[in-house]
């Protein structure tokens, strides 16, 4: 029982003391130091490095907002009447859970029990939620909008609501007020520094930047550059068992990437399982563009790809190589197989694999909301100066397509908590972004995905020839990506509408690289295939059959039924042992300009 003489008035919150006094200015006074330092260092660092801007996001043209009064109507009693629901809940109600506290309780943004156990920020995340489906589902009330418009609008409406989320904002995001008090507010003076470090490299910080280094713990399998030119270097890579498959292996890798994506590391690398599993690999790294690239254009990179192809034939004395191309590496190789089918050197190829790679951009996915004007305009202001576009536009630009993931999940765990950034191999390539030269970025956006020439015959014309792809036979391998966002597999899919040869489908699950980069020692993922006719990819999903763990051993068991004869790995099997001397050791100097 209480005591009835007890004093039940509020206790007043004790006054800090000097020493709190002296601390808690002295954060504030380390936070506008911090920010004066970086204001002072960008004027004086103006004339000659100019931090990346954010990439644009879609515009729309003008459009019918006043729906259906009705639907607007409806949707604002079922919103005021969940408000109402949210707020009897918060003040003790028990009316069990709703949809939108079930939703809440799956989003990870707020898994953390401190928002559930309480009442005010239980309101505040269930309001969020509330509101956020409000709001995408209000972009299909929008009358008045074709499919790319609406598209548009939805994407739009989806960044700013993510970009809205309470966990992104210290006064609504328990845990912060937590560490914030638990450190003294020392966590965000150290989120402050890693924003200002960001804002001076002009590019979001995902990883330790300090934690890898090409060739020395990513990118180390052993191989030499056998060849360089003013676009490329050809790395050969050292065999590791007695005999190999006498055809050879090239990779193209993405030209908007580093080409190391396919050797992380050793228990992740492509590259080295290929050798492994005794294919003589060659792989092309990309020149990162400089001024001297104002130029390039398609023709140059299908140049390269051939010049690539006919090295290696040349130098092992064979007569066609396996070739590989990886998202937009695949877009060009389809124009290169095109070519040397219109001057009858297909058999050059002896077959092709296109990993989450697109021809037909009919359904490009949410990329294709950035080749409007404004977004060309833009792109081409950019690059106007130096001839090539900054890789950290692009790096935003993707960044953007999963902001929750990559954008705003970092905010908060790196601005707000302060947290140490954790060394993560894939995403420090993520981040090791690659200049583009500017007349072929801006050709490919406006020639593919705005126009979708390549699926029309002589829609695209390289070095002089009006190319087909429609007339390709080369044998295919086509790898897509069950969730996909930048090569969504029913665009990939498209591929199989428009070459004529032998053509094997998989669908692997993941994305645009775990879809990928899935060893199969690692024993993650699945993928599908089906041996039956198939006219959508609906319906190829419909009737596939699902092999648990990688795709890899498909791919390799579809190469040897391909090319099963066999050599002894001597001479110029052997880097730098045939015709072509090692230049330097792989990885090459190329991957490692900056």
């Amino acid at each position: 029982m209480a005591d009835p003489d007890a004093d039940t008035r509020p206790t007043a919150a004790p006054f800090p003391s000097l020493e709190e006094l002296q601390h808690w200015t002295w954060v504030m006074g380390r936070a506008q130091q911090l920010m004066m330092e970086h204001v002072a260092r960008q004027w004086s660092e103006a004339p000659k490095t100019a931090p990346a801007a954010p990439a644009a996001t879609p515009s729309w043209p003008g459009m019918n907002l006043f729906a259906d009064a009705g639907r607007i109507a409806k949707a604002q009693v079922d919103m005021w009447t969940e408000g109402l629901g949210i707020w009897q809940r918060a003040l003790g109600g028990d009316g069990g859970k709703s949809e939108i506290e079930e939703k809440a309780d799956r989003d990870k943004r707020f898994s953390a029990p401190e928002w559930r156990e309480n009442p005010l920020f239980d309101m505040i995340r269930q309001s969020y939620i509330l509101i956020s489906d409000r709001l995408l589902g209000s972009v299909e009330a929008v009358e008045g909008l074709d499919d790319k418009e609406r598209e548009k609008l939805r994407f739009a409406t989806r960044a700013f609501v993510d970009a809205m989320s309470p966990s992104n904002f210290a006064l609504t995001n328990p845990l912060v007020l937590e560490k914030t008090l638990e450190t003294r507010g020392e966590n965000l003076l150290k989120g402050l520094e890693h924003m200002l470090g960001d804002l001076s490299r002009g590019q979001l910080t995902h990883t330790d930047p300090n934690a890898f280094e090409v060739g020395r713990n990513i990118a180390v399998t052993p191989g030499k550059v056998v060849k360089q030119t003013e676009l490329y270097q050809l790395i050969q890579y050292a065999p590791t068992t007695k005999e190999v498959f006498e055809t050879p292996l090239v990779i193209f890798p993405p030209w908007i990437n580093r080409f190391y994506i396919l050797d992380l590391n050793p228990k992740k690398s492509f590259i080295r399982w290929a050798v492994e599993q005794g294919l003589t690999v060659f792989m092309v790294s990309w020149k990162s563009a400089d001024e001297d690239m104002a130029d390039v254009t398609l023709d140059d990179y299908v140049a390269a790809q051939t010049d690539a192809i006919d090295t290696i034939r040349d130098l092992l004395d064979v007569e066609a190589v396996h070739a590989v191309g990886y998202c937009v590496a695949g877009t060009t190789l389809a124009a290169t197989l095109a070519l040397l089918e219109a001057r009858g050197e297909a058999d050059k190829v002896a077959s092709a694999t296109f990993l989450t790679a697109q021809v037909d951009f009919a359904e490009a996915g949410d990329l294709s909301l950035f080749v409007g004007d404004e977004q060309m305009q833009l792109i081409e202001q950019l690059s106007a100066d130096k001839g090539y576009l900054d890789g950290r536009y692009m790096a935003a630009t993707f960044n953007l397509l999963r902001g929750r993931d990559l954008i705003w999940s970092y905010v908060t765990n790196n601005y707000l908590m302060g947290e140490d950034y954790t060394p993560f191999d894939l995403l420090h390539w993520n981040s090791d972004t690659t200049n583009l030269p500017a007349k072929w970025h801006q050709a490919y956006l406006r020639d593919f995905y705005r126009e979708n020439r390549l699926v029309r015959p002589g829609g695209v014309v390289v070095d002089g020839t009006p190319i087909n792809i429609g007339k390709v036979k080369t044998p295919t391998y086509v790898q897509a990506g069950r969730e996909d966002h930048i090569a969504p597999p029913q665009s990939v899919w498209k591929i199989t509408h428009h070459f004529q040869g032998p053509l094997r489908f998989v669908l692997a699950g993941s994305g645009h690289i775990a879809g990928v980069v899935n060893p199969p020692e690692a024993q993650k993922y699945q993928y599908w295939t089906n041996d039956e006719k198939a006219d959508t990819l609906e319906a190829f999903i419909a009737g596939a059959n699902e092999t648990k763990g990688s795709w890899w051993p498909d791919w390799i068991g579809w190469i040897a039924n391909l090319s099963p004869d066999k050599a002894f790995a001597i001479g110029p099997r052997k880097p730098g042992k045939g015709k072509l001397k090692a230049i330097e050791d792989a990885p090459g100097s190329y991957v490692k300009a900056r």
